[in-house]
């Protein structure tokens, strides 16, 4: 009875990764169809929205006088009801979902350190945004199906994914996680970290974008040469007037180290609260990584020199999360018993 009721449920039906830095939406039938940065720009004071998605992030740094920028979810969770649910909105009719009459059930993920009243406001928010029925699921595990891992058998897996918001390591058998760790150390407290290194080590403000862009060169593709150094502008500490310096790769990766060593802290601890039969598969089997942050220089390297175990980084990981909501989606029966179904009003 609950498998047809779920069949009829999801005859029109949506994913959403809800991300801090980005949002992902994924349509029944059309794979994913937007990905686009969970910001939302406001005019005339806060009172009227301008932009949602890459046309307000272009704005970060650079508004005037009555204009602002707002990331509407921090460190994984919302931060603002209001705010995440008109961006949501604006996403959802932004993909021309058809027959907009029927109203479409969504599945939208959230970090398995979440509180009951954390998970009941992303729900509410999808239901302020038509949703006919909301169910959630645990980030780790959605990132798992993406990944392709075998969650329901009675073996381990381990999946650390590290988005904007949050860093997230769990164990994951049959169906359902074992042991979880959370961490705020990820890609925004990168940015901040890199922020506060230049203006630390050479008396340079930089913007948040610009940190950004710094991270994103510090990512796993074409490194070839250890020495290499990138551009960066900002303004003197000191005079006040434009400034350009250079930086290398290595200098790059020290300001991070700290940062990575604090997301391998939080491997360490879960291994150590997981049950040894547990641990003994993940031995075999490594440690699989996801979401953006994975990609970071020497982070795999790391984690496998401090703990010991084989690390590797999931194939597209920024869509492994988005993927693994998507096939559920599309074979909602078989994954149903991993969903989250919050009774609206109860």
């Amino acid at each position: 009875m609950f498998g047809d009721f779920l069949f009829k449920s999801f005859s029109k039906s949506i994913g959403i990764d809800l991300g801090t830095s980005t949002t992902l939406v994924y349509v029944k039938g059309r794979k994913i169809v937007l990905y686009e940065p969970s910001v939302v720009a406001f005019g005339d004071n806060g009172n009227k929205v301008l932009a949602v998605g890459k046309e307000a992030k272009k704005m970060i740094g650079r508004t005037p006088s009555g204009l602002s920028t707002v990331r509407p979810l921090k460190e994984g969770v919302i931060a603002d009801f209001d705010i995440t649910a008109e961006m949501i909105k604006y996403f959802i009719e932004k993909v021309h979902i058809p027959n907009r009459f029927i109203k479409p059930s969504i599945i939208i993920c959230v970090p398995s350190g979440v509180t009951e009243v954390e998970k009941r406001a992303v729900s509410e928010v999808a239901y302020k945004c038509g949703a006919r029925k909301v169910f959630l699921i645990d980030e780790t595990i959605a990132a798992a199906i993406g990944v392709g891992l075998p969650i329901f058998e009675p073996m381990g897996n381990m999946v650390l994914d590290i988005g904007g918001g949050t860093s997230e390591v769990a164990v994951i058998s049959l169906g359902g996680i074992v042991v979880s760790e959370l961490s705020h150390v990820a890609g925004d407290y990168i940015n901040e970290e890199i922020v506060k290194y230049i203006k630390r080590k050479h008396n340079l403000y930089i913007g948040e974008l610009t940190a950004e862009e710094i991270k994103l060169n510090l990512f796993t593709k074409d490194i070839e040469e250890e020495i290499r150094s990138y551009e960066i502008k900002g303004r003197d500490k000191v005079s006040g007037l434009p400034k350009i310096i250079n930086m290398s790769l290595d200098e790059l990766r020290e300001a991070l180290s700290e940062s990575i060593r604090m997301i391998a802290n939080i491997v360490r601890v879960a291994l150590e609260k997981t049950p040894p039969e547990l641990v003994a598969d993940i031995v075999d089997k490594g440690i699989i990584m996801t979401g953006g942050g994975s990609m970071l220089i020497g982070l795999a390297e790391l984690l496998k020199e401090e703990i010991g175990i084989p690390t590797f980084i999931s194939p597209k990981p920024i869509y492994c999360v988005i993927n693994g909501i998507g096939k559920i989606v599309e074979n909602h029966k078989f994954y149903q018993r991993v969903l989250i179904n919050l009774h609206r009003g109860v």
